[in-house]
Formats: structure tokens, sequence, C-alpha cells
């Protein structure tokens, strides 16, 4: 998918400190969803969200403006086995998914969103892979709603919880 004022590529490592600040920002300001205090594990790694890319067929990947501004990150998972959530997801064979998808407040509603997931779908057809997995909560309408418009299904098979957070899981057969 091409956008017109931005365009995904891999996260330097010096961005990582920056793109851990916007996954915390984001996340921290969702209505219903866990704050820092309530599961500080997961929001440490949130701001360490570049070592995720320590790990096999893992990328952080950005959507950066024409000046290089980092407006949206999310993590894909090239295999399954380190995509790191709950559930039955990291049993998954022939199959890519994304985590931790992010848009900074000044970039919503501009498809930035859609322009991360649509790379993460290249990269999982690229692999020939059969399949991409993602997961949500409620308090992630939009992302849910956004999901399901680009053909993810929800598979309660994938579904978990999360302390008292319920994740709900899609996938999206390629």
């Amino acid at each position: 998918m091409v956008h017109e004022r931005y365009r995904v590529r891999n996260a330097r490592q010096d961005e990582f400190e920056i793109i851990g600040q916007l996954v915390v920002q984001v996340y921290s300001q969702l209505e219903g969803f866990p704050k820092e205090s309530d599961q500080p594990q997961y929001y440490k790694m949130l701001a360490n969200v570049g070592e995720l890319t320590n790990k096999p067929a893992v990328e952080l990947l950005v959507a950066v403006s024409n000046s290089d501004a980092i407006a949206g990150a999310v993590v894909y998972f090239g295999d399954m086995k380190y995509y790191g959530s709950g559930g039955t997801a990291t049993r998954e064979k022939n199959a890519a998914g994304f985590r931790l998808l992010a848009v900074s407040e000044t970039a919503r509603g501009q498809g930035i969103g859609r322009l991360l997931t649509h790379d993460c779908i290249r990269r999982a057809r690229n692999k020939n892979l059969g399949q991409i997995i993602i997961h949500t909560t409620k308090a992630m309408q939009p992302a849910w709603t956004m999901y399901e418009s680009m053909g993810f299904k929800r598979s309660e098979d994938l579904d978990f919880v999360q302390g008292d957070l319920s994740i709900f899981g899609f996938r999206l057969l390629l």
C-alpha cells in the first residue's frame, strides 16, 4: 500500500527509545486498558519494544513522514514462536503475526495503522506464509474495526486473559 505522506521501514536502533515512549503513551491512554501500576512488567516490555528485535524473524517497523518523523510503529513476527503472547498463538505454524501497533496522537486518522498492517501482510505473503495472527482488546475498538474491514476474522481459539484483561485473537488467511 502506498501512502502519499508516509512510508514504512525498519526502525533504527537509535529510534528504539522514542518508539518505546510512543507505545507506552498510546497504550496508557486507552480507556479500559490496564495502567502501568496494574501491569508494570507489560509496560516495561512496551518501553523496551526494540529489544524484541533481538529474536530471529522479529522486526520493529515504523511509518515515517517524508521528513523521517515517526508517526506509528508495529512489531512484526515472521515466526510465531517468538510472538510472546499468552494463549496458543505461539504454536501456530506457517504463520506470521504482529503486535503492539501504535499510532501517534497527531497522526491518527491518516491511515497509518492501515499502512503498517498492510506492510505486515505483505511481508507474510512474500514469505509464502498461510496466515497472519493478531490480538486486540475491547479498549482498542478503532483497531478492531480496522482489522475486520481488512478481512481479519475473529478466532476464539487464540483468545486468552492477561491479568484481568481479555485478549481477542484474529487471523487473516493469506
